[in-house]
């Protein structure tokens, strides 16, 4: 090996500092909910056979639906106190509960797990009033 070959192999390597972690920071801060416009939230309780049931027949797959991309999941435990930003919901009584929650307001709900086959339908409504605005 040549001398200046050498010399740089020996020189500690500068780690170059990363711009995208600030970034996002900053767009977190200035645009509160720019990034995720709509979440549909999951009010369930330990123990529910119902939550269970929703877990095994649709959420294994929510995450990887249109839906899903649209109004992401957000489980919220009943038993627990509720969490600052959700007080804008009206109150939940019943296991499961889902809620399609958009710009700190509520759009609907879904009381209870119908089943798959009514589920779905019954998400694209309430994801369809998004589309309408306010007055739909």
């Amino acid at each position: 090996m040549f001398k200046g070959a050498r010399q740089r192999a020996s020189r500690p390597r500068r780690r170059p500092r990363g711009l995208l972690a600030p970034l996002a920071l900053s767009l977190s801060l200035t645009l509160p909910g720019a990034l995720q416009a709509a979440e549909l939230l999951m009010f369930e309780e330990p123990g529910c056979a119902w939550c269970a049931t929703w877990r095994a027949e649709i959420g294994v797959v929510y995450d990887k639906t249109a839906e899903g991309g649209q109004a992401p999941l957000r489980r919220v435990d009943m038993t627990l106190p509720r969490p600052a930003d959700l007080e804008a919901v009206d109150p939940v009584v019943f296991s499961p509960t889902f809620v399609l929650f958009a710009e700190g307001t509520e759009v609907g709900r879904i009381v209870g797990y119908p089943g798959e086959h009514f589920f779905w339908p019954l998400l694209s409504e309430l994801l369809a009033r998004l589309d309408r605005g306010p007055e739909g």
